[in-house]
């Protein structure tokens, strides 16, 4: 849509998109409610028990009984209009009735799992596989006393004179610096005290150890790969980078947290950047978008730039580990580069549904985790917003590069922001600007890291030579970070939870259409001046 003058408005994934031939084509959104569906039918059936999901997969069931009948009688040949919303309805209502159904059966395991019926506090022998590198729990002090959340895959355990082999995913929380050194892949055995699990994700119980891990299998050879090169990219790190930034490399590259200190994970927490210390769909498109680049450069075909896509693709999951949440963050980021690449936002959506839909068909407990929303809403804004608004500012004057940095950031902080406020019940005033000043040195702090982490595998002088180049970037990233959390009022505190997110999730939903229309864009400028000049004067002229 367009407002005075042929500009484009901000707000509109309606607006037309242009594909490769320049021939606008309206968003392909008929994938949209089958991935929509899906996702909540999951969120009953794992939040909310498998009676709810059995209940959910009955009811769309017999709405895709009544849409079939509709089709089968002819009422919904009056007009293509009626004919796809039925035929939408009736594949949005069988695929989620399914994927009740499987969600349900999934619950229904976990709540009725062997361990579930041990005694809480009981002591028992477990046999786990851990599945992810250990979280260190922020604020839990440092050395021995340290606690870590490691997520792990139960193999087998011991209560009393029975042995059980049984899989599910429990958590282990722990203290001690042996914890934090544990390898995903390599299976362990420790005594532990159960308790029930703090959500509801599929996990089966928390485990608390009472004895010290001990290696109970081999490590498979990709992640024995991995932990090498995780490892060597810290090393060489350390050799190349000061402190800080040397704990911040291994963040931004391989999602590797253990090196970051509190005090600086705080101050991203707090300057809106703390997504940049995770493996996101970013880090794939970036890379991905280079080895594109170097065999158009090499004048390789179609076939081949496919291949070594594909293999830098799987090598980098491999290195950042193939979780759930990294896979997650490949599929994301592989949407993102189609869309880049075909120039066909029409596209765009449907993959970003299937993808959706297929990761849910996976791991389920996906659907209850706040990290999976944040890489959906945050993809769907960077292919179905942040271009609109792009071309709103370009037909503004202002200069293409300018625009996308804005309206990317904007995009991303403003279908994201519902989500942070139920979590944290804290917003901040600074992430759009914080991100938009460390947009420009991500990609290169992320093709040399990369570098460096394959080149130290076999000769590390290069390696170091190559992290050297990365210490502007570096610098300039933990500037921002600093000086961002250490403004005044950066963060300020709102309600928090389900009514605080709901809230900001109707507030979004109403201003983006909103802000199409020239009155309310001035209101709302208007507004924000206000809110600048008030809060400027209460913390700058007249602190207290």
């Amino acid at each position: 849509m367009r407002g005075p003058g042929g500009a484009a408005e901000p707000g509109g994934s309606e607006r037309p998109a242009d594909d490769a031939g320049g021939k606008q084509q309206v968003l392909d959104a008929r994938l949209l409610p089958a991935a929509l569906v899906c996702w909540l039918v999951t969120i009953a059936a794992v939040g909310s028990g498998w009676v709810a999901g059995a209940g959910a997969a009955i009811g769309l069931a017999v709405v895709a009984l009544v849409s079939w009948m509709l089709l089968w009688m002819g009422i919904a040949a009056r007009g293509e209009r009626y004919r796809v919303v039925v035929t939408t309805v009736l594949g949005a209502a069988v695929l989620g009735a399914g994927f009740g159904l499987a969600g349900a059966w999934r619950e229904y395991q976990v709540s009725t799992h062997p361990l579930r019926g041990v005694p809480d506090e009981a002591s028992v022998h477990v046999v786990i596989t851990p599945g992810d590198d250990p979280k260190p729990v922020r604020g839990s002090g440092s050395g021995r006393g340290r606690l870590w959340v490691v997520r792990a895959e139960l193999r087998e355990f011991r209560y009393r004179d029975s042995v059980l082999r049984a899989g599910g995913a429990v958590v282990v929380l722990a203290a001690g610096p042996r914890w934090g050194e544990l390898i995903p892949g390599q299976s362990i055995e420790f005594r532990a005290r159960t308790a029930p699990p703090r959500q509801h994700d599929l996990t089966v119980v928390t485990l608390r150890p009472v004895g010290a891990p001990a290696p109970a299998g081999p490590l498979p050879w990709w992640q024995a790969l991995a932990a090498g090169v995780r490892s060597d990219l810290s090393t060489v790190a350390e050799a190349a980078l000061e402190p800080e930034a040397a704990g911040l490399l291994p963040a931004l590259v391989v999602g590797d947290t253990s090196g970051l200190s509190d005090q600086l994970h705080e101050d991203f927490v707090a300057s809106g950047l703390q997504h940049l210390c995770v493996v996101s769909g970013a880090n794939f498109s970036i890379l991905m978008t280079v080895a594109l680049a170097v065999t158009r450069m090499l004048t390789c075909g179609p076939r081949m730039s496919f291949v070594v896509t594909g293999a830098a693709l799987v090598f980098f999951v491999i290195i950042a580990r193939p979780d759930p949440s990294v896979l997650r963050a490949a599929a994301m980021g592989s949407v993102t580069l189609l869309a880049l690449i075909t120039g066909r936002r029409r596209q765009a959506l449907p993959a970003l549904c299937a993808a959706v839909i297929g990761l849910l068909l996976i791991w389920p407990e996906l659907a209850v985790q706040a990290g999976f929303a944040l890489s959906v809403l945050a993809t769907g804004a960077l292919l179905l917003l942040a271009p609109s608004w792009a071309d709103y500012l370009r037909d503004r004057g202002w200069w293409r590069l300018p625009a996308e940095l804005v309206a990317v950031a904007a995009a991303a902080f403003v279908v994201t922001t519902p989500i942070t406020i139920a979590l944290s019940g804290q917003l901040s005033l600074v992430a759009v600007a914080a991100n938009i000043l460390v947009a420009p040195v991500i990609a290169p702090i992320t093709v040399l890291g990369a570098t460096a982490a394959v080149v130290a595998t076999c000769w590390y002088p290069l390696a170091e030579l190559i992290l050297r180049a990365t210490g502007p970037p570096l610098w300039w990233l933990l500037t921002v970070a600093t000086e961002a959390a250490a403004v005044p009022g950066a963060v300020i505190t709102v309600p928090g939870g389900a009514p605080g997110g709901l809230s900001a999730a109707l507030l979004v939903a109403a201003g983006i259409p909103a802000l199409r229309l020239p009155g309310v864009r001035r209101l709302v400028l208007a507004v924000a001046l206000g809110v600048l000049a008030a809060y400027l004067l209460r913390t700058r002229w007249f602190p207290g």
